[in-house]
């Protein structure tokens, strides 16, 4: 972990505008400006800010420049659930699931689903030369769905439900589901405000995890002025209030606590040492038809 650009924090560190008079301020808990990996910004890992915000247990964001071909070669996942926002750019994917797996093309705005389960591998890169600008945020499956056959779903940016300001890329917000297939209990948003706009995130029963990331202009929130930082708010059902100061954008997500411990792999994430065990097995098995195919 870097402590220079990870911060807990206490309470408020400075005035805000104020919100509503009845409307208690929810803490900002900690925070991050996240640790630079060449194009990739690491945001969350599981064995820092995931830990106070499972299910969520890891987070980049991206910067691809387009002449890098592969992005990270055909690699592995358990127990997990990644999901891709697209910013900007196109790409092209591959992965291992149903019985002869999926392909396809990803453009600005769309979102990829793809719950590992028992195992499953996959692939993306740039199309024609693009730069690639997004999330990967990885969330932890319950323990009925670690083990279960790997599937995934791709939307097109026209498929992601709107809900005011707000694109509603997994779970249910404003009287709206996603088509995606997450489990109960978590909700992912992408919202974009104009300058000066407010907005209030009313968590829906048991929420009781909230992180936001800023990635384009800056939000006044919990007494604290946010640009391209993460922030965990304390544990509650509170509502959460932000300002816009400029045109900004930002994800937000908000779940019921994951109620395991993580017992981790390399690429794998599962809610016992059995479980991970199982699943690690699973994707060798996969590789292996892979690597007799020529694809690794």
């Amino acid at each position: 972990m870097n402590t220079a650009t990870l911060e807990r924090v206490a309470s408020p560190s400075s005035p805000a505008q104020a919100a509503p008079i009845h409307m208690a301020v929810r803490k900002i808990v900690a925070r991050t400006c996240g640790r630079q990996h060449r194009p990739i910004n690491r945001l969350v890992s599981p064995s820092d800010l995931g830990q106070l915000m499972k299910p969520f247990v890891f987070l980049d964001r991206f910067e691809i420049p387009g002449n890098v071909g592969k992005l990270f070669g055909m690699h592995p996942h358990s127990g997990i659930a990644t999901i891709t926002l697209l910013l900007s750019g196109s790409s092209v994917y591959e992965d291992t699931t149903g019985e002869s797996g999926k392909s396809g093309q990803l453009d600005a705005g769309s979102v990829e689903w793809m719950s590992a389960g028992s195992g499953v591998w996959h692939d993306a890169k740039p199309v024609d030369g693009a730069g690639l600008v997004g999330y990967q945020l990885w969330v932890a499956l319950p323990a009925a769905l670690e083990a279960t056959p790997a599937s995934s779903q791709y939307l097109a940016a026209d498929q992601v439900p709107q809900v005011g300001p707000a694109r509603l890329i997994f779970g249910s917000y404003g009287g709206q589901a996603s088509p995606i297939a997450s489990p109960p209990g978590m909700t992912y948003l992408h919202v974009r405000l104009k300058a000066g706009e407010h907005w209030c995130y009313q968590p829906p029963a048991g929420h009781d995890v909230a992180w936001l990331n800023v990635h384009a202009g800056a939000l006044q929130v919990a007494g604290t002025e946010l640009s391209e930082e993460t922030v965990v708010f304390e544990p509650s059902e509170a509502a959460i209030d932000v300002v816009a100061h400029g045109d900004t954008e930002f994800i937000f997500g908000s779940a019921i606590q994951h109620p395991h411990a993580m017992h981790m792999g390399s690429y794998s994430i599962h809610t016992s040492a059995a479980a991970l065990q199982q699943g690690e097995a699973g994707i060798a098995r996969i590789g292996m038809q892979l690597r007799a195919q020529g694809r690794i």
